[in-house]
């Protein structure tokens, strides 16, 4: 249903949205969209450097001589 809009039907959608909304709430729309992008971009990033952190090897701080004690 979708595959033969084409370019003269996508404009034809455009202005009546353009119409029925008014510029000015398109255009907030479109900035809330844009912040949720952001969001979720920064989101993504956290949770790999989460990922890489948690992948990273803990460091032994056992003393030395608890160490000694269980090798024996």
């Amino acid at each position: 249903m979708l595959n033969n809009i084409g370019l003269p039907g996508l404009l034809l959608i455009a202005v009546v949205v353009l119409v029925l909304f008014g510029r000015g709430k398109i255009s907030s729309l479109m900035g809330e969209v844009g912040k949720g992008i952001t969001s979720f971009k920064k989101g993504v990033a956290e949770g790999q450097e989460e990922l890489e952190d948690s992948t990273k090897q803990a460091r032994d701080i056992t003393p030395e001589e608890d160490k000694e004690k269980d090798k024996a």
